[in-house]
Formats: C-alpha cells, structure tokens, sequence
C-alpha cells in the first residue's frame, strides 16, 4: 500500500459540498481533508467537486491543489471543457429561459473560479479551444446580467497580458550578449573583475535579489508537476504533457552560473592575496544575500567560499560539491554544478590569507548536517517574517531552489499517484501542493531594491571558466601539490594549451 501522508492541518470549514452525482464514488469514499474532499477518490468524483453552484464554491485550496495535480490524469484543455459542460448541465444553461434567480448566484461564483484559473494556471489558456469554452458559458449567463460579459473581457484581457510577458521568457533577461565560456586565463586588459563593477556586498546582495526574483516570476506551478513525472505502475491514466519545464530548467541554470561565476572571479586573480579579498567580498555577500532573505544565490556564493577547503568536507560539499553526482541528478534536472567548487578548495596558500572568522555564522546556518535543518530553520523564520512584514523587504524569502526541488522529487517518488482501487491519492497532493503554494507566494513579492543594470548585465554576462578552464586558473594560480593533479594539470595543458 502506497505511504499516505498527513494533511490535518490543512483541514478548513468551507461552503456546502457539491450535490451528488452518479459520479461520485458511493462504496468507497474516505476521510474527508478540505470541505468534503475525500483523501482519494476517481478523477470523476474531484473533477464534480471542482465544479460550482449555486450554493456551493470550493475551498481556495482544493482548487488549487486540483488544478495543479490533475495535469497528471487530464490535459487542462479536457478539464475545462468537463467543468464547462457540467456547469451548463446542472445549471440547465442551456434552456431557452433560464431561472435568473438561480443564474445570479451562480454566475458569480463561475466567474471566481475563472478568474483564480487564469490567474494561477494563465499556460492552460494558451489554445483558442480554451478561450471559446469561457466565452460559450459566459455567453450563456450573460442574458441575465451583462455584468457577466464585461467581467469575463476583463477577465481574458488580464490573461493575454500575463502570457504575453510569460511568452517572453527568462532568455529575454539575458540582452543580447551570451555569456562566454574561458579556457585559459585572459589578459587583464580584457576581462574585467565583479569588484571593478561593484565594490559594496550589500549593492551585489540586492542586485542578485533581483537577478532570483526576475527569473522565478516565469516559472509556473505546473512546472514542479512536470518535472518529475513518474511512471506510476498504478496509474490507469499517463502524464498528460510533454512540455519540458524550461523555465525550471532556466532558474537551475542560473544557480549552476552563480556558482561558476563565483568560482571564476575567486581563480582569476594571479595574486593570492587579490584572491584571498575575492573570497572575502563573498562571504560578505553571503552574509548579506542571508539577512535580506536570499538563500538561493547565499547557498551557490558558500558552495564556493567555504572555510574547510578539504576534498568532502565543510558546506560546499553538501552543495556544489555532492559525494555522487547522482544524488543530484533528479530527473531532468543537473541541480548544482558537478566540481565548480574543488579547483577553489585547494587553494591552500590563498586560504591561509583569508580572515576565516566571519565565516563561522554562514557555515553554521548552511550546514548540510541533518539534512540541512539549521538553514530549514532559517526558512521558517524567514517566512514567518514575510507574513507579519510590515516593509517590502521583510517580505522577501528566496529558498534554496535545489534543496525545495529535492523535497518535492522525494515526495513525489514516495508515494504513489494513483491506489490500488484506481483512485487518485489527493492526500499526496494535497502536500505538494502546499510546497509548491507557498514557494508561489514567495515567488510573486515585487523586489523593492533599485535595479542597478551594469551589475545586473555583468551577472548575467560576464564571461566564465569552463569546468576544465577553473582547474588550469587554479593549477596557474598554486601549482599541483600531489601526483593526481600533476597528471590532470599536465592533461589540460595538453588539450588546452596544446603543451606537454
């Protein structure tokens, strides 16, 4: 039997439960969750409760959950024809006259369910079958009050206008440079080093809390269902896309460029102690990006610069640095670069410079010991901050995005999707959804930091070492200490300088 999982707490009082129909399941219905809503049922029986009536609205949360999850079993396209056709049904919309009594306690309450669809899940009305479906049952209850029509035109206006910018995509951040990838180390006259653009930890801190903020805005709910879909054995019904979930992917990517971009201004310097000041300028970046809230770009600056530079130890290598890369290899996802941060660890010399004392606090709060419970910690407090906020910055909460992908993969591949009587396991659901619901509110906060563009475009732009490029810098930098990297040292020198 499939691990079930606990949503007590998610249990709320709600409006009146939908009417039953021959599609609800009369032998087996379980422990009702959220108003009514039983813990697993057929798609049939989920799809009626999302259904409004006159008398009946469902819970904010079991929309939400529904509509997230039920991508699994439905394309969207097909659900909001089912909802539209029992909308007409059991409103009997489809009469010559129509009980405008009834209409107009119905019509409102389609109209919110409408409009909390296109504004949570605007992807899901990118065909025009999606937009004819709104405009045929809104058409129908506008006779009794045109109210309804000017609703519904404002209502795909404001849709055409969030998939126009999502349309967009986190590429059109980029401008039009690409970033360049470094084999060797250039001249000093041609690159140019992040403290030449900024010199003030708590200027980069707020311009890489733009950078997150700007590229999660893309990034839909849907996308954390599409990431890891599993071949469930219990499930009847298959995946119902096969979009990738490239904006997911996009935010990924970032990280893994953070990281390197990290890596490459610490190793560019061919004096150690400029390196050593490259170090320490992070690690007051760090402590910055951890005060404001933004864990994510703290988490790729200290897999970087951490204190213990040993091989396997200290934080980074619970971070950029994993024992296995499988552990974090999920599904489509490279979360983390594979070695961007060894060819920094080893640099001995350059360590012995550092002024190791700051570091204690970050290394404390990002160690990886208990499966990262001191940062968990930190999260929690850093979300109960956003909710008593009483300023645009107290609001700000970024996690860790590999860590939050990581918790929602283990969710999703401990338990099923699907029992085996063949009802869908919405109490598993119910979970994700609550991850994934919170990271949305989080992900939604306008940053309240001026954007500086010449810092934001070197971050996006500035060139970067290759994975190969950081162990040559390093190996320039402090030459090979034992014979492993003598050897690897004089094979990059031999496929990149084309020495011996």
């Amino acid at each position: 039997m499939p691990k079930t999982l606990s949503a007590s707490n998610m249990v709320t009082p709600g409006s009146p439960g939908p009417p039953p129909t021959e599609s609800m399941d009369s032998k087996q219905v379980e422990k009702p969750l959220l108003d009514g809503a039983p813990s697993s049922a057929s798609l049939d029986t989920l799809i009626q409760h999302l259904v409004p009536t006159a008398d009946y609205y469902p819970e904010k949360a079991y929309i939400f959950t529904f509509l997230l999850s039920s991508r699994l079993f439905i394309e969207p396209q097909e659900l909001l024809a089912q909802v539209c056709h029992l909308c007409i049904e059991q409103q009997q919309l489809d009469k010559p006259v129509l009980d405008k009594a009834q209409v107009r306690k119905f019509g409102p309450k389609l109209l919110q369910l409408l409009a909390e669809w296109t504004e949570t899940f605007p992807r899901d009305f990118q065909e025009e079958s999606t937009i004819r479906h709104v405009k045929d049952v809104v058409g129908r209850i506008a006779s009794c009050d045109e109210a309804y029509r000017r609703r519904m035109h404002q209502l795909l206006q404001a849709l055409h206008q969030k998939l126009e910018a999502l349309g967009q995509g986190p590429d059109s951040l980029l401008g039009a440079d690409k970033p360049l990838s470094y084999k060797t180390k250039p001249s000093a006259s041609i690159h140019r080093e992040l403290l030449g653009v900024c010199c003030d930890p708590y200027m980069l801190a707020q311009q890489l809390t733009h950078v997150e903020l700007a590229r999660l805005r893309y990034i839909g709910p849907e996308e954390f269902v599409q990431a890891f879909v599993n071949k469930d054995p219990l499930a009847s019904i298959k995946p119902c896309f096969n979009d990738k979930p490239k904006n997911l992917e996009a935010y990924v990517k970032w990280f893994n460029r953070l990281c390197y971009l990290v890596a490459t201004e610490i190793c560019m310097p061919s004096k150690k102690k400029r390196r050593a000041q490259v170090i320490e300028f992070f690690v007051d970046v760090a402590r910055e990006c951890f005060n404001i809230g933004n864990f994510n770009s703290l988490m790729a600056i200290v897999s970087e610069a951490a204190t213990d530079h040993s091989p396997g130890q200290g934080v980074a290598a619970g971070v950029g640095l994993p024992s296995r890369e499988s552990e974090w290899q999920l599904g489509p996802l490279q979360l983390g670069p594979p070695s961007s941060s060894q060819p920094v660890f080893r640099l001995k010399k350059t360590w012995a410079k550092v002024k190791t004392a700051k570091f204690f606090i970050l290394e404390h709060q990002m160690d990886p010991t208990g499966n990262f419970c001191n940062y968990r910690t930190a999260l929690r407090g850093a979300a109960h901050r956003s909710l008593t906020a009483h300023s645009s910055r107290e609001k700000i909460v970024i996690p860790f995005f590999s860590l939050l992908i990581k918790d929602i993969y283990f969710l999703n591949e401990g338990c099923a999707n699907c029992l085996p009587n063949g009802h869908i396991n919405f109490e598993k659901f119910l979970e994700l959804a609550k991850q994934v619901g919170e990271f949305i509110t989080w992900k939604q906060v306008e940053c309240p930091f001026e954007q500086d563009p010449s810092i934001t475009q070197y971050l996006y732009t500035a060139p970067i070492f290759s994975e190969d490029g950081l162990y040559l810098a390093s190996y320039e930098s402090e030459s090979p200490e034992n014979h492993t990297e003598k050897e690897r040292w004089k094979s990059l020198r031999s496929s990149i300088l084309g020495k011996t």
